[in-house]
Formats: structure tokens, C-alpha cells, sequence
């Protein structure tokens, strides 16, 4: 378990992260959807809680033979490594067109996070020895709509991926120190899916009438395309998603109930912490919700 030639320990590193709790000017102010207010609450909330962490200098831990052996022939590496590069050559397109000022720089500083989230990976990866296959994304020829497909499939990913997290934190399925150190990896997905779909609605709100539907129709697209893609992964035919691959490699025992609730508590817990004048992801937890009623009746 040699660290590549690059890796530096940083005895100040604090892998203890807690996440800051953000509220935007104006406490009181009734903000408006599509405004310049919305924008800048939307944006700022995004700036200003960066985490200015580096990928370099986090000090992996020293694994015992069976947690290494746990890490080490876990699936879904290659799949999580490739997802964050793709998502960070997407988000970078859009950011390259953006004009807006402000949105350019959130837009931007989202690229560099995936990027960064992709580094850390690799760091993780090559410090344990774990081999990733090699890839090459091309910069997509719609980049809103490639933004879209990326933003979509995060409010899944993440919904679940929250829900795991917390999973094999409190099932020691992994060491705390290792667990600790993607701490503040996750909680930038959950600000990326806040940061999305308040851009959503700050673009619909000030399309012309004309366009609205096209874009209604482009998320709608986008959405269906988030489902099909992952009802095929856990039904076995497709193999190209982190977090269900996630959740069948963990194999922790625990109820399809148990687990729902968990994401939904975790969901809450890492938004509530964003000024409450923000739209919240809806889409996952609402459809979530109703695998949960069905959940919840046939357990009675």
C-alpha cells in the first residue's frame, strides 16, 4: 500500500469535517424565483461555503488486512472515478458559455469540485493500489443539455448515495478515518443538487413564454432518462452506476424500509443546513415517498 510518487501527508489535515451552516443577506426577505435575488442567494450559497481542501495532501489511513481487503475488491471504482470526470468535463462546457458574470464563476467553481471530487478518487485509488481503467470524455456539443443529464442523474445519486454513507459509517464497514476523509466529498454532491435545481428554476422563470416548453419538455426528458438509466442498473442490465453498485457491494443487511428512511433523514439533515429561502431537491424524495407508502403497507 504505497502512496503514488506525488502524495504528500499533511499532519494539519482535518479530516473531521463539519459542514458550515449558510444563510444568505436579507435574512427576512421573501426572495422571488427567477430574480436577480434568487441568483445571487443561489450562486453565493455555492461560492461561499467552498471548501478549499486538497486531494494532495489528505492523509489516507492505514487499513487492517480485512478492512484493505473490503476496499480493494469493491466493484464500482472505475464506474465512481469515470462519473466524476464526465460530470466535471459537462459542468466545465456549461460554465465556457455561461455570460453571466455570476453564474459563470459558480458554474465554474461546480467544474473544479467534480474535478477535484475525481482527484481524491484517484489519490484513494492509487494509494491502495486499486487499478482504473483509462477514459476519455469529449466536451459534449449541448452543454446545457449535458448539464442537465448531470444534474438530474446527481439528485439520485446522491439521495441514495447519503443514505450509504451513512450506512457503512454506522455499520463500521469501513474504518471512521477513511469514512471521515469523503465526508466533505458528499456533502459537495448535496450542494451541487442545491446549486441545480435552483439553476432550473431561475432559467425556466426567465425564458421567454415561447421557450418554456421546450425547456419543461428538455427536463422532462432528462428526468426520464435519470430513471431509465438506473431502474436498468438494479435490474441487472446495465452496470454504469455508482451508487446501486454501491449498495449491492456493501451487502449490509438492512430493511429496503430501514434504508428509505435513513436517506430521507440524511437528505434533510445535510439541506436544512442552507438558507431556507433555497428550493430543495423535491423530485427524488418525492418519488421516494411513494415507494415508501407501498413499503410501509406491506410491512403492516
Amino acid at each position: 500500500m504505497q502512496a503514488s510518487p506525488d502524495f504528500v501527508l499533511n499532519p494539519d489535515y482535518n479530516s473531521n469535517y463539519i459542514p458550515q451552516v449558510w444563510k444568505g443577506p436579507n435574512q427576512g426577505k421573501k426572495i422571488s424565483i427567477g430574480t436577480e435575488d434568487h441568483k445571487n442567494l443561489f450562486c453565493r450559497m455555492l461560492l461561499d461555503t467552498f471548501n478549499p481542501y486538497k486531494p494532495a495532501v489528505i492523509q489516507w489511513p492505514v487499513l487492517s488486512e480485512e478492512a484493505f481487503k473490503r476496499l480493494t475488491t469493491l466493484p464500482f471504482w472505475n464506474i465512481a472515478v469515470h462519473t466524476e470526470e464526465r460530470a466535471s468535463v459537462r459542468v466545465k462546457a456549461l460554465a465556457e458559455q455561461t455570460l453571466d458574470p455570476l453564474l459563470k464563476e459558480a458554474i465554474s467553481l461546480d467544474a473544479f469540485e467534480e474535478d477535484r471530487h475525481k482527484h481524491v478518487l484517484k489519490y484513494m485509488t492509487d494509494f491502495y493500489g486499486i487499478k482504473i481503467a483509462p477514459y476519455v470524455f469529449e466536451k459534449p456539443k449541448n452543454a446545457e443539455w449535458a448539464f442537465m443529464l448531470t444534474g438530474y442523474g446527481e439528485c439520485f445519486e446522491s439521495f441514495f448515495a447519503f443514505g450509504l454513507f451513512a450506512l457503512a459509517r454506522k455499520s463500521g464497514f469501513f474504518p471512521l478515518p477513511l469514512i471521515e476523509v469523503f465526508e466533505p466529498v458528499v456533502q459537495e454532491e448535496g450542494r451541487h443538487i442545491l446549486f441545480f435545481v435552483n439553476w432550473v428554476a431561475y432559467v425556466q422563470a426567465n425564458l421567454p413564454f415561447w421557450k418554456k416548453p421546450w425547456f419543461f419538455f428538455k427536463c422532462m426528458a432528462a428526468i426520464i432518462y435519470a430513471v431509465w438509466t438506473r431502474v436498468k442498473t438494479v435490474t441487472g442490465t446495465k452496470t454504469g452506476n455508482f451508487t446501486a453498485q454501491g449498495a449491492n457491494a456493501l451487502s449490509i443487511k438492512t430493511s429496503a424500509l430501514d434504508f428509505l428512511n435513513l436517506c430521507f433523514s440524511e437528505n434533510d439533515r445535510r439541506m436544512k443546513i442552507y438558507d431556507e429561502r433555497l428550493l430543495r431537491p423535491k423530485l427524488v424524495p418525492n418519488l421516494m415517498n411513494i415507494v415508501r407508502w407501498f413499503l410501509e403497507k406491506r410491512k403492516k
